[in-house]
């Protein structure tokens, strides 16, 4: 399957997303997941935050792991 054939991720099926630094600036729902089902996309600063933060529409928690 090819990238213009996949499938895009379901939006908020995890509570738990690890993200790196090429993944920045960092939004939710990630760029990846479908948005017709989600809620509008919010940018989240995972950098000022430590390298974690918290969405505040769906409650999805991101990790910044480099």
């Amino acid at each position: 399957m090819t990238a213009a054939n996949a499938t895009p991720a379901q939006a908020n099926a995890q509570k738990r997303y690890e993200v790196h630094r090429a993944d920045l600036p960092l939004s939710c729902p990630l760029p990846s997941m479908g948005l017709w089902n989600s809620h509008p996309r919010v940018y989240l600063p995972i950098e000022t935050e430590g390298g974690e933060s918290d969405c505040p529409y769906c409650g999805a928690h991101f990790v910044l792991v480099d």
